[in-house]
């Protein structure tokens, strides 16, 4: 399908939510430049800032020998390209996720500077893991642990088709990742996000979409401020995004989810000493 190429449109397709704000404040033929987008930092209730402490602000590429994350770091300056949906989309992620967004520079700076320290020149598992849920990140927020077990076993068409009602009940999803909302544009066999899964309560699912994103900033942040939290990429869960009921049309069928190149069985597990992270959060 071609993709969607006005904002306003893309405010109201499932998984765009938590952006859905600014979307519908976009007008005209072009994304808004980095005065705009500056303009809608300064509206917040409290700035984003790097992890420096530095208040971030959007900028042109260029003029800065920096590497990315380090002149976000040390300078708050995030790069943004014009008419760019991937970094319109970063920008978006800032202003949704501040806090989260702040403590992945920090993780990939304390990173790089360990790196640096050690004489090493490979990005390593931290920041890979950091850069993965920055570009494909989701987060997941369900009342019902059984649910939650099915993402775990891989058992896609039990969890999207078998057990809608009690999904859409009892499940929120939450994308993060930039690069996946520029994907979403123009959903791909196989569209694939690296999931947080968090255990929340009834009454929170009830809750308004700002107080939901605000928590799901807060806890993100906390788990990103860890240093053993999510540390490495196959800590993340995987999620095929085009069985979210609603995502694409097709999903409406029960035999759509008998397509094994993106509705993939569960590998087999690994062992204890090699298991990932536990970090679901009570609500």
């Amino acid at each position: 399908m071609a993709a969607i190429d006005d904002p306003v449109a893309l405010s109201a397709r499932p998984l765009y939510e938590p952006v859905g704000p600014w979307l519908r404040a976009c007008g005209g033929a072009r994304l808004p430049g980095t005065e705009a987008l500056n303009r809608a930092l300064e509206a917040l209730a409290e700035r984003p800032c790097a992890a420096s402490g530095r208040p971030i602000r959007f900028v042109p590429p260029g003029g800065v020998d920096a590497a990315y994350e380090e002149r976000v770091f040390q300078r708050g300056e995030i790069e943004t390209r014009p008419d760019d949906w991937h970094d319109f989309f970063n920008a978006l992620a800032w202003l949704a996720y501040p806090r989260a967004k702040r403590a992945l520079n920090g993780r990939h700076h304390h990173a790089l500077q360990a790196q640096r320290a050690a004489g090493r020149q490979e990005r390593g598992a931290l920041r890979d893991a950091a850069t993965q849920f920055d570009e494909c990140g989701i987060a997941v927020a369900s009342a019902d642990p059984a649910l939650v077990e099915l993402i775990r076993g891989h058992a896609w068409k039990e969890l999207f088709w078998s057990r809608r009602a009690e999904l859409a009940r009892e499940m929120r999803f939450f994308v993060f990742g930039h690069a996946t909302w520029d994907q979403l544009r123009a959903p791909f066999v196989g569209l694939t996000a690296k999931a947080v899964l968090l255990d929340v309560g009834q009454a929170w699912l009830a809750s308004p979409i700002e107080r939901q994103r605000a928590d799901i900033d807060g806890w993100l942040a906390d788990f990103f401020s860890r240093r053993d939290a999510f540390s490495r990429p196959g800590d993340f869960q995987p999620l095929p995004l085009l069985g979210i009921p609603g995502v694409v049309a097709a999903s409406a069928s029960p035999d759509y989810f008998d397509d094994a190149r993106q509705f993939r069985p569960a590998r087999k597990k690994r062992g204890p000493a090699e298991a990932g992270p536990a970090l679901e959060q009570e609500v």
